[in-house]
């Protein structure tokens, strides 16, 4: 990730196109310019040097290119406290997009609920921190909130829970509710140790898609829909946003789907390489999730034998 100033930023993206690398993400605030970028293990110590020379700096970022949402029970004052919002800096700090959301009727030990559209919007991310309270039995009573979620699930809690390894990638203790940011050096090192195990559940993750690679990669087929004037009018914050099996595009599926679909990716058309769907946030986004390779050539088997 560089941050830096504007001042010769275009030097910065023709360095990354010239060393075959891909912009991830980028973001311009007033003069500030913050480009997230993937670019050859071997070019670093130049990409390095170019960036020192127009003063800006460049660090690693494990998260980049992921898309996590980090759940509160409410988004009430009682269970939407600063540990939740420090908790999704810290993943942003690391590369992730992040977005915080709080359930509709989470709150209460006996009465707490998730909705079926709750836990599709959930599924839509590459993974789900949720941010519980500073009561054992509590926590342990609300493992139904997310029992049924797909994507990993990171638990961060007060206490260390019982009988829940089953449903999180990983449980995380000592973050309970608190009325003030978590500043002192123990509670940054708990929000690294947070970052930490995020970035270890999805390197397993990626581990698996290596096993049966995707048919196009996430940021190549990037390049491919940037070139759609209808993403590139886009006035939302990052109209494009990378997930480790596929992209969330944001505009209208109800305008744009049939033209996304019709896309040519590789000499195949795009509906045919990968499940495009709308976002269950109200039609705010197109959602795809590329098929890997097998699927795709299974795919062509059947359509061979119909």
């Amino acid at each position: 990730m560089y941050d830096g100033g504007i001042y010769r930023s275009n030097e910065l993206l023709e360095m990354i196109e010239d060393v075959g690398g891909v912009v991830l993400q980028k973001t311009r605030s007033a003069q500030m310019f913050t480009v997230t970028m993937s670019i050859p293990g071997e070019d670093r110590g130049e990409m390095e040097r170019m960036c020192t020379s127009i003063g800006g700096t460049v660090r690693s970022v494990p998260l980049a290119g992921t898309e996590i949402a980090v759940v509160g029970p409410t988004l009430g004052r009682h269970h939407m406290p600063h540990p939740v919002c420090d908790v999704a800096e810290v993943l942003r700090q690391n590369g992730s997009i992040t977005v915080v959301m709080g359930l509709a009727r989470g709150r209460g030990k006996a009465t707490s609920q998730i909705s079926v559209t709750e836990e599709d919007i959930i599924n839509e991310y590459d993974a789900a921190i949720y941010v519980l309270g500073n009561f054992k039995t509590c926590v342990e009573a609300k493992k139904h909130l997310f029992e049924k979620i797909r994507v990993p699930v990171i638990l961060v809690s007060g206490p260390m829970p019982e009988g829940l390894d089953e449903y999180c990638e990983a449980i995380i203790s000592g973050v309970g509710r608190k009325s003030e940011r978590m500043r002192t050096p123990d509670e940054r090192k708990k929000l690294e140790e947070i970052s930490d195990r995020v970035d270890e559940v999805l390197r397993a993750r990626k581990k698996m898609l290596e096993e049966d690679p995707l048919f196009v990669h996430p940021a190549e087929l990037k390049q491919l829909l940037e070139e759609y004037e209808p993403i590139k009018e886009s006035l939302r914050p990052a109209p494009i946003v990378l997930h480790l099996d596929g992209l969330r595009i944001k505009i209208p599926m109800h305008e744009h789907g049939k033209a996304i679909s019709d896309m040519t990716v590789y000499g195949r058309r795009l509906g045919d390489i990968a499940r495009i769907s709308e976002s269950r946030i109200n039609d705010s986004s197109i959602i795809i999730k590329i098929m890997t390779r097998s699927e795709v050539n299974d795919a062509d088997s059947a359509g061979k034998g119909a």
